[in-house]
C-alpha cells in the first residue's frame, strides 16, 4: 500500500472509530481527559501497526477496543506506580501534636497533595530520574542505560534530584496546611541501590 493509501486508511479509521473508542474508554475510566489520552495512545499503536488494523470500520473498532483495553491496563499500572512513588517520597513522620490529624487517610491525602505540588515544581530531568529509581525501581546501572550516561553520573543526578525534592518539600513545610515533616529526606534507605 502506498504512503498516501496508508494515510487515507488511517484517516478513515480515525473518523469512523474515534467517538466509539473515547466512549469505550470513558466507560472504563470515568474521566474524559483520561479517556481521550487512552484513545490517543490507541491510535498511535494503530498508526504504527496500520497493516494489522482491519480496513472495515466495524472490524477496526473491535481491534482498537482490544488495544485500548491493554492501554487502559498499562495506565492503571502506571497510576498504581505513581501512588507508590508518592507514598515513598512522602514517607515522613507526622508530628503527633494534639492538632495533628490522626486519620491515616487524611494524612495520606495531604501527603499526596504535597508530593504532587513538589513534582510540578521540579525540573523534568529530576522527575524522570526519581521516577526511574522509585517507580521502576531500577538500580543505578540500569538507569544509566536508560539515560545514556555513566553509573557515576546517575549517582550525581539522583543526589541532585533528591536535594531538589527536599528543598521544595521544605518550602511546603512553611506553607499553611502542610504536613509537619521531619528534617530528613523522605526517601527509603534502599533508594540508592546500585
Amino acid at each position: 500500500m502506498t504512503s498516501g493509501g496508508v494515510e487515507q486508511q488511517f484517516r478513515a479509521i480515525f473518523a469512523a472509530c474515534y467517538g466509539p473508542l473515547v466512549a469505550y474508554a470513558l466507560r472504563r475510566c470515568g474521566d474524559r481527559a483520561a479517556a481521550e489520552d487512552i484513545a490517543a495512545d490507541t491510535f498511535l499503536v494503530a498508526w504504527r501497526r496500520i497493516g494489522d488494523v482491519p480496513e472495515r470500520p466495524e472490524e477496526a473498532v473491535l481491534w482498537l477496543y482490544a488495544v485500548a483495553r491493554r492501554v487502559s491496563a498499562n495506565t492503571r499500572r502506571g497510576d498504581a506506580r505513581r501512588e507508590r512513588l508518592i507514598a515513598r517520597l512522602i514517607r515522613t513522620r507526622v508530628d503527633h501534636a494534639e492538632e495533628a490529624p490522626t486519620d491515616d487517610a487524611l494524612t495520606a491525602n495531604g501527603a499526596h497533595a504535597i508530593a504532587t505540588s513538589v513534582f510540578r515544581r521540579l525540573r523534568p530531568a529530576d522527575v524522570e530520574i526519581l521516577q526511574l529509581a522509585l517507580w521502576e525501581e531500577l538500580p543505578h546501572a540500569q538507569i544509566a542505560v536508560v539515560l545514556g550516561c555513566s553509573v557515576n553520573a546517575v549517582g550525581i543526578r539522583l543526589h541532585r534530584a533528591r536535594k531538589a525534592f527536599s528543598v521544595e518539600l521544605e518550602k511546603d513545610r512553611h506553607r499553611p496546611g502542610h504536613l509537619e515533616a521531619t528534617g530528613h529526606l523522605p526517601f527509603p534507605s534502599d533508594f540508592t541501590n546500585d
